[in-house]
């Protein structure tokens, strides 16, 4: 629901803009004016981008998505009820402040509350689901263009309605437990394997999948604590694996706003401009039928990550992006210096084209590949630092592209052009692949196979207690009273826990043969045999 309400957020304003309502109430205000305007709720995000991550890591996902939800709640009312320009940029402002503290929450919690085999997909989904408001917001404002002529309740009705899912997400994320690797952050164990039991074990608290799981956290957490003891924003640069990690989230956060995107998704009207298309219905029309193809294409995508991996589909898209852009920019090219009819007939045709190549990894991947290479301790600043270079994107943007189009026309394309040939050798040389492991395993890729193996055994080592410690009954629940006696970590324990530490050299010689190859589908299969066997 929070990228719901960040995509009808983000199209709103490309609704409201191309109504001559929204043009008359304002004064029609000018292009520097109007970057303003729609760059308010950036400068929102910006001022909470420092405290954002501290407000995640510190109060715990779901009341910082709660805290969230309300600030924007507030913010839409308030632009709903603008009475000028001052007012309506201070009410932006307040929207992008409490945008900034839900989408910092929201994908931190879908990851680490996420069932392990749906993790990917689903995280996927939920940038996705961007488009799931946006073709909300172009379908009403389209409709209010339609039914409301003349009327300046034909912008601020949108508006309005922004407010109530903003509302049902503060009081619904109540029934949302909270992340499990954030509660054994927080030496609260107990709380967070009850969590993996219901909702990843259907209440076994023996489950083999909640050793593993619960092992494989405490030992990430245990080598993160030993890199670092303390964490701050120099943080994710002090290591190598970190400043790896930071030159792919900083790179895919400044490419995911800078590939040409920007000029459909907050100046529509000017593009269409540039092909001979000025009739605001006509435009609001291809709008809402835009957002419904990208909606499409961004979920389909999501389903395959784990299927074709995020290395093929960033190339795919960024290749895509390239291609088509060329023909974008030379159709437009055509029309501007022939007046080709047929060249602007080309370009409605490509840029749902250019859309379908960049949804195939940018709407899906951005927030869920950044989120799983990020190490728990540094992920909400990591993910708040991608989140700032989405801002410097959205922001050269705004204020860039309206002057620029005015001044350059097509040439402005050229670009762009430039840009994704970059992004596209950038992305070849330094992409990961994590296809096909766990959280806590892709977290560490980048720091080296020793830290790979220490988290993979400690997952193997738990499975194995499992087996020791009790016969595996799918049918049978949990008692009350019953603890997981784990010895899960070559460190000590966060703490107080419900785990039980052994000595170290006993440790050392389960650790020695232990299976490195020991894996989530072993699990899954250990726990389903054990299953089988146990009616």
């Amino acid at each position: 629901m929070t990228s719901a309400i960040n995509g009808y957020d983000g199209s709103v304003l490309n609704g409201i803009q191309i109504m001559s309502e929204w043009e008359s109430f304002f004064k029609n205000p000018s292009d520097q004016t109007r970057g303003l305007m729609v760059a308010a709720q950036t400068f929102g995000s910006f001022i909470m981008l420092p405290f954002a991550p501290l407000m995640s890591d510190g109060f715990g996902r779901r009341k910082t998505l709660c805290i969230g939800s309300a600030v924007i709640c507030g913010g839409v009312l308030l632009q709903a009820m603008s009475t000028g320009i001052p007012h309506f940029i201070a009410s932006r402002v307040l929207v992008g402040v409490g945008l900034c503290i839900a989408t910092n929450a929201a994908p931190l919690l879908i990851t680490e509350l996420a069932y392990p085999t749906q993790r990917a997909p689903i995280t996927a989904m939920y940038n996705g689901s961007w488009y799931v408001g946006s073709i909300l917001s172009a379908w009403v404002t389209y409709a209010t263009i339609k039914t409301l002529p003349g009327s300046v309740w034909a912008w601020r009705i949108p508006s309005i309605l922004q407010a109530v899912p903003s509302l049902l997400q503060a009081i619904l994320v109540w029934s949302v437990p909270e992340s499990p690797r954030w509660l054994v952050a927080k030496g609260r164990d107990s709380e967070a394997v009850a969590v993996l039991v219901k909702y990843h074990a259907d209440g076994r608290q023996r489950d083999p999948l909640v050793y593993f799981t619960y092992g494989q956290i405490r030992e990430a957490l245990s080598i993160e604590r030993e890199i670092s003891s303390t964490t701050s924003y120099l943080t994710l640069f002090k290591t190598p694996g970190n400043r790896r990690r930071m030159r792919i989230v900083l790179a895919i956060g400044f490419f995911s706003q800078w590939a040409g995107n920007g000029l459909v998704s907050y100046y529509i009207g000017d593009v269409f401009a540039g092909v001979g298309i000025t009739d605001a219905p006509t435009v609001g029309l291809i709008n809402g039928s835009l957002q419904i193809w990208n909606c499409f294409i961004a979920i389909s995508a999501a389903l395959l990550v784990d299927r074709l991996g995020r290395r093929l589909l960033f190339l795919s898209s960024n290749a895509g992006m390239l291609i088509t852009f060329i023909g974008w920019t030379l159709a437009t090219a055509f029309f501007s210096t022939r007046g080709d009819r047929h060249a602007a007939n080309a370009v409605l045709g490509i840029i749902p084209l250019f859309y379908l190549a960049y949804n195939i990894a940018y709407s899906p991947m951005l927030v869920a590949y950044t989120v799983e290479i990020l190490p728990y301790r540094i992920r909400a600043r990591g993910f708040s630092m991608m989140n700032l270079t989405i801002c410097i994107g959205i922001t050269t943007n705004q204020f860039v592209n309206p002057i620029a189009i005015g001044k350059l026309g097509w040439k402005l394309y050229i670009v762009y052009c430039a840009f994704l040939a970059f992004q596209l050798g950038y992305v070849y040389m330094f992409l990961v692949e994590t296809k096909g492991k766990t959280l806590e395993e892709t977290a560490a890729i980048f720091d080296g196979q020793q830290q790979i193996d220490n988290i993979t055994n400690v997952g193997h080592e738990a499975v194995t207690q499992s087996r020791q410690n009790h016969v595996f009954d799918s049918s049978k629940p949990a008692e009350a009273g019953d603890d997981i006696e784990l010895s899960l970590s070559r460190h000590n324990s966060m703490a107080p826990t419900i785990a039980t530490d052994r000595d170290e050299s006993d440790w050392r010689s389960r650790l020695a043969s232990a299976d490195s190859n020991y894996n989530l589908k072993k699990v899954l299969k250990y726990r389903q045999d054990s299953a089988d066997h146990s009616r």
